[in-house]
């Protein structure tokens, strides 16, 4: 069932989406001659041909989403629902945080004309710190527990809440990093996960519905530009924002673990790489032609366009667990 607050929800989808297209539109001709994709030399060959495509359109999505939150703080303001306000307002935060950790990766990047930029160290240790700063705010002004909330009731934690909580923000960031590999699959995913928080928090939580009707909006809208042939990548800045957001949002339903349906093809991706890492080093073979899964799945034949489908139906799919262990 949907609330009395679908045509705002409508709304946030349609400014996100329109805001994200007018500005890739800007973006590209500006970023061409500026901030060209280096290619991963370790990937497909065919992947060369891309070479010189525009990144960092994740700018875009940061100007989207704050843009397009603004309108959800006032009218909260006006229902004088503060605890909606602050909720939206910590999340978009985290979001946005993660987004300037981006910015300076793919900075790096560009500057080193290398697809390597932060080390992992770096990145981990500037994530910690976001999703530390997340927790602490969630705690402090909306009074988190270390409980977590299921259909059939709460179930305590403990001490262990919250080493569980960054572990899993900084899992769902950096494998959301991993899916933007190929076109268009890091805002499937995201668009797929989109659909199903949309859904489990309508008619409950009206700040992540809010969010949620965003994230669809910044997905669809970048994938005008994205999917194969992409004109534009949304780069670290980009994917690192949507992994935030996605992981972020979990946490509004005070139950994080439900990252593992919405998120599997985030977890199904991080898997793959340290399954071949490990099984390489222990046999010098390897499991898939490729890792991530989603380049094994190009070397098998597998087109970009048809990987992205299959990952929006997977997240659709996998997601009615959180149907049955949220939804009372």
């Amino acid at each position: 069932m949907l609330d009395k607050y679908f045509p705002l929800y409508i709304a946030a989808f349609f400014l996100a989406f329109f805001l994200t297209v007018l500005l890739e539109r800007r973006l590209i001709p500006i970023l061409a001659g500026k901030a060209q994709q280096p290619i991963y030399k370790e990937g497909p060959a065919w992947h060369a041909k891309k070479s010189g495509t525009p990144t960092m359109g994740g700018l875009a999505f940061m100007i989207a989403l704050f843009a397009a939150t603004a309108p959800a703080v006032l009218f909260f303001a006006l229902k004088n629902q503060t605890e909606e306000i602050l909720s939206l307002s910590i999340l978009l935060l985290y979001a946005l945080l993660n987004g300037a950790i981006g910015i300076a990766d793919d900075a790096k990047k560009l500057k080193r004309k290398q697809n390597e930029g932060m080390t992992p160290l770096q990145k981990i240790f500037f994530q910690a710190i976001a999703a530390a700063l997340f927790l602490f705010l969630r705690k402090r002004l909306l009074l988190d527990s270390s409980a977590i909330l299921f259909s059939f009731g709460w179930l305590e934690v403990g001490a262990l809440y919250y080493p569980l909580a960054i572990l899993m923000l900084l899992g769902c960031v950096n494998c959301a990093n991993l899916t933007d590999g190929i076109d268009g699959l890091a805002a499937s995913v995201a668009f797929g996960a989109g659909l199903s928080v949309f859904y489990i928090s309508s008619a409950f939580i009206p700040h992540a519905t809010y969010l949620s009707a965003c994230l669809l909006g910044i997905s669809a809208g970048f994938l005008c530009f994205n999917l194969h042939p992409a004109k534009i990548f949304m780069g670290d800045t980009g994917s690192l924002l949507l992994g935030a957001l996605v992981g972020g949002l979990s946490f509004s339903f005070k139950n994080p673990l439900l990252i593992f349906s919405f998120g599997i093809v985030y977890i199904i991706e991080g898997v793959s790489v340290v399954l071949q890492v490990l099984f390489y080093k222990a046999t010098k073979k390897r499991i898939f032609k490729m890792a991530p899964l989603h380049h094994h799945l190009e070397k098998s034949g597998w087109s970009e366009n048809k990987i992205c489908l299959l990952s929006i139906f997977l997240t659709l799919l996998c997601s009615l667990a959180a149907y049955m262990l949220y939804l009372p």
